[in-house]
């Protein structure tokens, strides 16, 4: 059963501090998944996590539509996938997807939902739903290995 967190975002700033607070807390090799409709906020949560891995300011963390891999050095090397335009999970394996989940590396995944469920194991999961223009609602369950001190973290610091 997986830990569980449940966070309102009532402004972009705010979605992005949340992605800051778990890049800032990461240290080792993690595979997050992101899923939520067109306009939700998962790359602005990205853009966050990036800052948290200090990822260089003169990267400019944007949605990887249509290259769907990009690669930021930082405290930990940040892999943002989007699989958006992905139909054939099987086109992954050309561009080199498997391997990125190989080293120490933290793995940003747009779209998740779109991999087979047997492709990949991700250790946390964040699902957001649109509320109005600016109001997210975040879902994160937390798999694997312990994650209680980067859940107190979130609760300690968006309270």
């Amino acid at each position: 059963m997986p830990d569980t967190l449940h966070i309102i975002s009532d402004f972009p700033e705010f979605t992005r501090r949340l992605g800051e607070i778990i890049g800032q807390n990461l240290n080792t090799r993690t595979a997050i998944a992101l899923t939520g409709d067109l306009g939700s906020g998962k790359t602005v949560f990205i853009q966050g996590i990036a800052r948290g891995l200090s990822v260089s300011k003169e990267y400019r963390i944007t949605s990887p539509t249509y290259t769907i891999i990009n690669e930021y050095p930082g405290r930990l090397r940040l892999f943002h996938v989007d699989l958006y335009r992905i139909s054939d999970p099987s086109v992954l394996s050309d561009i080199g997807f498997d391997e990125i989940f190989d080293e120490n590396n933290v793995v940003a995944v747009e779209w998740a939902d779109r991999i087979a469920p047997e492709g990949i194991s991700f250790d946390i999961d964040i699902r957001i739903k649109i509320i109005d223009d600016t109001t997210r609602e975040f879902q994160f369950f937390f798999y694997g290995r312990t994650y209680v001190n980067l859940i107190n973290h979130l609760k300690n610091q968006i309270h």
